[in-house]
């Protein structure tokens, strides 16, 4: 039972210093606050669920970052594929035009939710959490070539859309 109450409380030490993180990455990824709060929700918990071998980890903040992109990821999936089996049974679906904003902020994050899943993932974790290919790559479980191809096209998409919005990036 002392080892239980000692795992328990490493957890939790540990969900309050990482959950404000997990939830600004969830929140570029997901690209809104309720989307954000579930999937560093559910993050967590499977953290919890595997704490032992969690926070054993050399970096158990990597180790949630990895948590959350892959359960970020695997979620797409679930509902491309949901959504495909709607639209072959004859259901209608009728994409969402993305509004036109002006703020440079609200125009970068429609413009994030345009991209797929896995190049808006490598984006965020490349661009926002500042993370080396090679470490992007690992996390996706893909080559490096890849983390670059798919970062360049979806950075190119990205500063098309701000354009035509008459923002610009700075840099880069």
């Amino acid at each position: 039972m002392g080892a239980d109450v000692a795992t328990a409380a490493g957890f939790e030490e540990f969900a309050r210093a990482a959950q404000q993180r997990l939830y600004r990455t969830a929140y570029l990824l997901c690209g809104d606050a309720e989307g954000a709060r579930d999937l560093t929700q559910t993050t967590l918990a499977k953290l919890y669920q595997h704490w032992r071998r969690a926070g054993a980890a050399e970096h158990p903040h990597a180790y949630a970052k990895t948590v959350l992109t892959r359960t970020f990821l695997a979620e797409r999936r679930r509902r491309l594929r949901d959504l495909l089996v709607l639209t072959r049974a004859g259901g209608s679906t009728v994409p969402e035009a993305a509004p036109d904003h002006a703020d440079l902020r609200v125009t970068l994050l429609a413009a994030l939710a345009e991209l797929p899943p896995r190049a808006r993932a490598m984006v965020v974790l490349r661009y926002w959490d500042d993370q080396s290919v090679a470490s992007v790559a690992t996390l996706l479980r893909c080559s490096e070539a890849t983390v670059k191809s798919q970062c360049s096209r979806s950075l190119a998409r990205l500063r098309t859309r701000l354009a035509d919005a008459g923002l610009s990036l700075t840099g880069s």
